[in-house]
């Protein structure tokens, strides 16, 4: 998934690095070969050999150049590809409700994990195949001037690797423990700075600080554990290095010694060793990097393995349609012992009506607008959207009729303009002046730069029945046949509320409306009253 459409770059780069490798132990034999011309072992053209260790040596360069390129455009370019996808995937999917998952813990997903695992596929997965190959052809190499030596230091390998690996399992539980730490102070950090406002006001600020402080101290701790566990693998490894490096140096001296090695092949020797040994560290590298990809992986197919919305083709309906109820019945599953919030509930809400609907809290308000809004199903019953000629049960493909309106501040950071055009993409300046003023939003005309007024995240900048305004204009640009509107005059004063309303019914051109609210206001413009009972059972 992570390598899809990015395969041909990773090819060439793992065929420029491994040409990369096989020209260092080009320049090992040439060097070789300049050593024994120095010392009177051989009789080859030195000029000959000299320019071919320049040549591998520039060739080397540029090939590492080149490699490094295509990996970096490689791996921005997956990099890009499986955020989009993971957020397209997250966009589209199903309505989680109390088991969502934490909005900083996606991001820290989307980052962190996006990063780690596309970084090992362009450049550890690379790496390891490059090393494998300089491997076995130093090995060869090494084989061909004198087996017995190589067969020391093959012997020494594998009991410092195994040794020092001895503990992969552990520090690949550790990594996946502190990548989930690391989401728990992202989604700490962000949920309090989001409503740092709040926490100032109700002095809040030392008791989330020591919280985070308490959450930095654990995930400090597990870091150390893995940083212990890797040092300890590390160490062994070296030492068994070393031991190799020894091993060759003290039989180098000894050939020299004995006359049964040149200064060249000494030479070769002794960078042999680096090539073969080099391989197998860089490997102890890429292991625990393929590990923590591994974990990132899982973490990231958590995120694709969010159900879905079913893919419902859009089912339009005219300025003048309807929703019934028939019977419908609703409980949640993850929460409250799978009591009912809706029984039993059945109201047609006519073509062209406007519909208050109450209730405390908890008594099913904002159910019954998911239910509208096919965000869930019930569990018995049917809501039907309906007009004069057709009918369709409440999906995904029904929301294209639905002006919504959600509760609270709703703004995105950019311009007014920006917001709006949300509602309606080619929406004219003139129809977002209209929409503004049937929002009692015309206060927008007053502001210095009008509709290209800048408001921050949340519509930071604005007063919350301001924010709250522009958020209707922008609802009532879309278009549809059926009005939302969640609690739209909470933030608003008396006079404002009375304007608002009227302008809605006045402009609704035959709309229904459904507005849920605790106003007493807000009932006498509606055509019905709907009041919710919490179920006590």
């Amino acid at each position: 998934m992570a390598s899809e459409g990015n395969r041909l770059r990773l090819t060439v780069c793992c065929f420029l690095n491994i040409l990369r490798a096989m020209l260092s132990l080009f320049f090992i034999w040439c060097t070789k070969i300049l050593t024994d011309i120095a010392t009177g072992h051989s009789e080859r053209q030195l000029t000959v050999y000299l320019a071919f260790c320049i040549a591998s040596m520039l060739a080397q360069v540029l090939l590492s150049a080149a490699a490094a390129r295509i990996s970096a455009r490689t791996e921005i370019r997956m990099r890009n590809g499986l955020r989009h996808l993971l957020f397209s995937h997250i966009m589209e999917s199903r309505w989680q409700g109390r088991g969502a998952m934490h909005t900083g813990d996606i991001m820290n997903r989307m980052e962190a994990d996006v990063r780690t695992l596309t970084s090992v596929v362009c450049k550890s997965l690379p790496a390891g195949l490059t090393v494998t190959v300089q491997f076995a052809a130093a090995a060869y190499m090494m084989a061909a001037m004198d087996w017995r030596i190589l067969l020391c230091i093959v012997f020494l390998m594998p009991i410092a690797v195994v040794a020092g690996k001895i503990h992969f399992r552990k520090i690949r539980s550790l990594s996946r423990n502190i990548l989930d730490t690391g989401s728990k102070v992202q989604s700490h950090i962000q949920e309090n700075i989001q409503h740092r406002t709040l926490m100032s006001t109700m002095e809040m600020v030392p008791e989330m600080s020591g919280e985070l402080s308490s959450i930095q101290s654990s995930l400090e701790k597990q870091v150390m554990e893995r940083t212990d566990y890797s040092l300890f693998s590390k160490t062994i490894v070296q030492l068994g290095f070393s031991a190799g490096y020894l091993t060759v140096f003290i039989w180098c001296i000894t050939g020299l010694m004995n006359g049964s090695m040149t200064f060249g092949m000494m030479t070769a020797f002794i960078q042999l060793v680096s090539q073969i040994q080099r391989p197998v560290v860089d490997m102890s590298r890429i292991l625990p990097s393929a590990m923590n990809a591994a974990v990132s992986a899982e973490r990231l197919s958590e995120l694709l393995e969010l159900p879905a919305e079913d893919s419902v083709p859009a089912v339009r309906f005219g300025n003048t349609a309807g929703i019934r109820f028939d019977n419908v019945s609703f409980s949640y599953k993850d929460g409250d012992g799978g009591k009912e919030i809706i029984s039993g509930f059945s109201h047609d809400f006519r073509p062209g009506s406007i519909t208050a609907v109450t209730g405390e809290t908890g008594a099913g308000k904002s159910t019954l607008v998911r239910l509208i809004l096919a965000l869930t199903r019930p569990d018995k019953g049917k809501v039907i959207f309906y007009d004069g000629a057709k009918s369709a049960e409440a999906s995904s493909g029904t929301r294209c009729n639905i002006i919504y309106v959600p509760q609270g501040n709703s703004l995105i950071s950019g311009t007014i303009r920006t917001n709006l055009l949300l509602g309606k993409p080619d929406a004219t300046d003139e129809e977002m002046l209209a929409a503004l003023h049937n929002a009692v939003a015309d206060f927008v005309l007053e502001l210095p730069e009008g509709l290209d007024t800048t408001c921050s995240e949340s519509g930071r900048g604005l007063s919350e029945g301001q924010a709250q305004r522009i958020a209707i204009a922008r609802g009532m640009l879309r278009e549809g046949g059926i009005i939302i509107l969640d609690e739209p005059t909470s933030a608003l004063d008396g006079d404002t509320e009375q304007t608002l309303l009227s302008r809605l019914a006045e402009n609704s051109c035959g709309k229904t409306i459904i507005i849920v609210s605790h106003s007493d206001t807000v009932a006498q413009f509606c055509h019905d009253i709907i009041r919710l009972e919490r179920n006590s059972d």
